[in-house]
């Protein structure tokens, strides 16, 4: 059940990402729903390793590269998803920065409702 809020929640959040930000272009809901799962498939599977090769780097900025990763996988992920478009890196890494906060918020709501 959570897995699946969680996923319309960031097609949601994606779908309104293009309404605001300019060069994200989403075609429909549906599109979001696939991108949203490609996303996901690409932070559990793709992520670790690039985490892993790209540690020094990530020490070196105190950890703030992996707001570049962030936006890497975004731009990935659209490059698969027909009907997701995004311009250039910029974009992705803006758009990757709201989804992040949006899936923060969404999973502490989700854990504070879980201890009562």
């Amino acid at each position: 059940m959570k897995f699946i809020l969680r996923l319309l929640l960031v097609a949601a959040t994606v779908l309104a990402i293009s309404y605001f930000v300019p060069g994200i272009y989403v075609e429909n809901f549906w599109a979001a729903v696939i991108f949203s799962l490609v996303l996901g498939l690409a932070n559990s599977i793709i992520r670790p390793l690039i985490s892993l090769f790209t540690l020094p780097i990530k020490f070196l900025t105190l950890g703030l590269f992996s707001f570049v990763i962030n936006g890497l996988l975004f731009w990935l992920a659209a490059q698969f998803v027909p009907g997701v478009e995004v311009d250039s890196l910029l974009t992705a890494f803006i758009a990757a920065l709201i989804v992040w906060a949006v899936s923060v918020l969404a999973n502490k709501f989700l854990n504070n409702k879980k201890k009562k």
